[in-house]
């Protein structure tokens, strides 16, 4: 099969049962960081707790997510998925860039998760990837 070079590729535009999981992913992002940031680490009671020795799974969770968000990985994540969806956009790599990009905003990461926000929406633009099969 050639490819006919006249004819316009499709943009990248998820189908509507592809966008209900993207937003589902998106919502329950954002959700889980804010929890994460107002229940459990700017939470006075939960942050003494924790240094003075407690082991739960929420000082652990709490600790993983602090280190995470003092090195940026939220952003820079968001944004390495952003950048590579702008280039070859598919589904999963903008669901990584979205859902990191929404821990990213919450989570302190807030100037590189907003530029990978903007990058995403961006690769809205971009044609998808045509297969092509060898002749």
């Amino acid at each position: 099969m050639t490819l006919d070079r006249t004819t316009p590729r499709p943009l990248f535009a998820p189908a509507a049962r592809q966008t209900s999981w993207l937003i589902a992913i998106g919502l329950l992002s954002l959700g889980y960081a804010l929890y994460l940031r107002y229940l459990v680490i700017e939470l006075s009671s939960v942050g003494l707790a924790c240094q003075t020795g407690m082991q739960t799974w929420l000082c652990s969770t709490r600790g993983l997510v602090m280190v995470l968000f003092n090195n940026s990985v939220f952003g820079w994540v968001a944004l390495c998925a952003a950048a590579v969806n702008l280039i070859r956009p598919t589904l999963p790599v903008f669901a990584l860039g979205l859902a990191a990009a929404a821990f990213g905003v919450v989570l302190y990461n807030g100037g590189l998760s907003a530029l990978a926000a903007a990058v995403l929406i961006l690769s809205f633009a971009r044609p998808v990837a045509v297969e092509s099969e060898a002749d």
